[in-house]
């Protein structure tokens, strides 16, 4: 490893929070006052809540802070290293910024949910006290109880009330600040409008107000709209971006040439549209006959023209972001859909919406579990068939609960649920005899955090599914089984939900290694191929119609397998894996950023290229809490990496490094450009022939989410997201980027074209 390798101590497996080392102060009845874990009530739910959950249960990346599990890793810890860990490290990117009091109060809270008493001493952040003897495991009964309000309110209306907002526009002094939350009298919508017949002065124009009401705040009237049909959804009009990567096939790529590799140096800014903060954006713009469609944080549901970035309508379905700043990686949705009138969006609580695509006005509405309580959320957007949206879910199949994760499908024209398959495998069913034994109730995870793909002429729709849950196999208890249809290429059939076949990419996964990610659909001649790539960095290359392995290639350094069967496609781990132990260190290259994570590939069809983005950093972790991030071996400090494949072979074409990752997807177009991109707030066109950067311009923050290109009047334009949050491709790097400064506000879509001839 060379001196410019950089290593970080994080505390979180992924998402945001911190992993603990805990140290409890000295005695023997109580460790904390109750008013410590008063304070650090408050302070969980501020700073770590919407990662580790509200009960420190975890979820998706983000580990367990409560129970056996973390009670495994901790329980033989002493005590002082966990308060000098949170310091460092937590909130996550702004170590050290709380004060010492806040963090002792987080502490505290984290050892009371554990069973630690609390007496009348406060904490000592120096005791070398080991917590396994002190930890009961089973939380108090007032654990999770509301936290009591704090502070004494100022003087004057009430935060949000049409006084106050009066207050405000009279820029008289009040309770609420001036841009706080809305009441009667505030504007109705994120762009400020008021809504139809709402009466609205403004004193002062530079004053404004948030917007806190939900429903259709402003609504659309667009005539002569073209319903979207099964033949447009099979063979999209070139100008349009109908869906996730645009095609069923989830090509990423584009037949327009109008912007091409002679005339990309002229592409500029043609119009930007600010969208909501404090939240996560990973967001595909979905056009259609010069409309495009945004989702933004708090699931607004906005209309653009396409021309200029008019705002057409908007519908805010809520809920509103429970705080400030960038959020965790299960709140975002990365894609809508169109189909028939209807613009349809599955929101990352569960809900699938139907609104009309003219007006924004709500035409129906589903939860994918029938509402139970914190289970079945969906962040990877939809696919629609035929007819029914189809959906996957995420934070579902908990331990301790009889819920498993399943890919559903609903009427477009209803929201009634046609079908849905779970995606474990149970007793009896073909690969249930892969979980070692395990009760059906105790087989978990498999989640479904990315839209799978459609063939028509097979009639068969593929989605990708994510490890096991717990992801570590000595905690999971299926011993070495391959736990199907965890990380595994799934095959249904889009009119039953039936099971054609599977492939899995990596039995008996433990490092949170996930094969969930995008499934690209090629034929060459006869041969029906299906390419996919997981975090291990694997490329892996499938018989679509029977799911026999072919063929795979490995994209970035990765020491976790040491084999691939060259028949089977079988991995094989390192024997250090396989007898893995929670109390111990292990070695990932890649870690749980991923070689590869939801950055999709685009495949450029006239080169047969597929061109992916990849990251290269490694962890040392230890069971499922702290980890040290370091550069990977080999890349010079450079953290991002794009590569290009041919798909007939898999061949090496070119590659392009720098030292910090790609945070977009990969489109790419006729004119033989390929758009990216970055951490570093850069986007930049590629010569897809080379790899040549043609064309490059930062923007306001990080460049996030899924570019697309689209045409309106003839003229063809490229559009991209700047955003926030979205779990390991963002807060992994961040630790080793110390040298990279970025706005936490700035979420926007940006659309580039060329000159006018005017």
């Amino acid at each position: 490893m060379s001196n410019r390798v950089r290593s970080h101590l994080l505390l979180v497996a992924a998402s945001g929070a911190f992993a603990t080392s805990l140290a409890v102060g000295q005695g023997t009845v109580g460790f904390f006052t109750p008013q410590q874990v008063e304070a650090g009530r408050n302070a969980y739910a501020e700073q770590c809540a919407a990662c580790h959950q509200g009960d420190l249960a975890g979820a998706t990346d983000a580990p367990a802070l409560a129970g056996t599990s973390f009670l495994n890793v901790w329980g033989k810890r002493p005590v002082a290293a966990l308060y000098s860990k949170i310091h460092a490290s937590m909130p996550y990117g702004r170590g050290g910024s709380l004060d010492d009091a806040t963090y002792d109060a987080i502490v505290s809270y984290v050892l009371y949910v554990n069973g630690v008493p609390s007496g009348a001493s406060p904490l000592d952040r120096t005791s070398q006290t080991v917590l396994g003897p002190l930890a009961s495991g089973k939380a108090p009964a007032d654990a999770f109880a509301a936290a009591p309000p704090t502070g004494t309110e100022a003087a004057g209306p009430a935060p949000g009330s049409a006084a106050s907002q009066n207050a405000q526009i009279a820029g008289s002094k009040e309770a609420a600040p001036a841009n706080g939350p809305g009441g009667s009298a505030a504007p109705a919508t994120s762009a400020g409008f008021a809504a139809p017949g709402q009466a609205v002065k403004y004193a002062d124009p530079g004053r404004f107000v948030l917007p806190t009401r939900l429903g259709l705040s402003l609504e659309g009237a667009i005539k002569d709209y073209v319903p979207v049909t099964d033949a447009m959804l099979r063979d999209p009009p070139a100008g349009d971006w109908l869906m996730f990567r645009r095609n069923y096939q989830g090509w990423s790529y584009s037949p327009l040439s109008q912007i091409d590799t002679g005339n990309v140096g002229q592409l500029q800014l043609k119009w930007m549209w600010s969208m909501p903060e404090n939240g996560t954006m990973e967001d595909t713009p979905i056009v259609h006959a010069g409309i495009m469609y945004m989702w933004g944080v708090g699931n607004t549901i906005q209309a653009l023209d396409a021309r200029n970035g008019e705002l057409l309508w908007e519908n805010r379905l809520g809920p509103l972001p429970k705080s400030a700043g960038p959020g965790p990686s299960s709140v975002e949705t990365r894609s809508m859909g169109l189909y028939g009138t209807n613009l349809y969006v599955n929101t990352p609580e569960g809900w699938v919406y139907a609104l009309d695509a003219r007006s924004g006005r709500e035409v129906w509405k589903t939860h994918i579990t029938d509402e139970k309580k914190g289970i079945g959320f969906s962040t990877g957007g939809l696919i629609i068939i035929k007819g029914k949206v189809v959906v996957g879910m995420t934070n579902c199949g908990r331990k301790g609960t009889p819920d498993h994760c399943y890919i559903s499908a609903y009427d477009a024209a209803t929201g009634k649920r046609d079908w849905k398959f779970t995606t474990v495998a149970l007793t009896g069913q073909p690969g249930g005899d892969s979980w070692g034994g395990m009760a059906d109730n105790d087989r978990k995870g498999s989640e479904t955090w990315i839209a799978g793909t459609y063939d028509p002429e097979l009639d068969t729709t593929y989605w990708g599914t994510a490890q096991g849950k717990p992801w570590r196999r000595d905690e999971r208890g299926s011993a070495t089984g391959a736990t199907d249809y965890a990380n595994s290429t799934l095959a249904l059939d889009p009119n039953t939900g039936k099971l054609k076949w599977w492939f899995n990419h990596a039995p008996g996964e433990t490092f949170d290694l996930d094969e969930v990610f995008e499934r690209v659909l090629v034929d060459h001649g006869p041969k029906k191929s299906l390419y996919t790539i997981g975090k291990v960095g694997i490329l892996w290359k499938l018989d679509r119609e029977t799911g026999k392995y072919v063929d795979s290639a490995q994209t970035v350094f990765q020491n976790v397998f040491t084999r691939i069967d060259p028949k089977t496609g079988r991995p094989t781990y390192r024997k250090d894996v396989v007898q893995q132990q929670s109390d111990q260190w292990l070695s990932s290259c890649p870690g749980p950023e991923g070689g590869h994570n939801w950055q999709a590939m685009s495949y450029h069809q006239p080169t047969d290229a597929l061109v992916i983005p990849l990251s290269q950093s490694c962890v040392l972790m230890l069971g499922n809490g702290s980890q040290v991030y370091y550069e990977m071996p080999g890349t010079g400090g450079n953290l991002g990496r794009l590569s290009a494949y041919r798909a007939a072979d898999l061949k090496p074409l070119w590659t392009f490094q720098q030292r910090a990752p790609f945070l977009t997807s990969v489109v790419s177009t006729a004119g033989n450009l390929a758009f990216v991109g970055d951490f570093d707030r850069v986007f930049r066109a590629i010569d897809v022939r080379n790899g040549r950067t043609l064309w490059k311009t930062r923007l306001g923050t990080t460049v996030q989410g899924f570019p697309v290109s689209f045409s309106v009047d003839g003229k063809q334009y490229i559009a991209v997201t700047t955003a926030l949050g979205g779990g390991s491709p963002q807060l992994k790097p961040g630790t080793m980027l110390t040298e990279v400064h970025r706005p936490v506000t700035g979420y926007a879509v940006y659309v580039f074209g060329l000159p006018s001839a005017e």
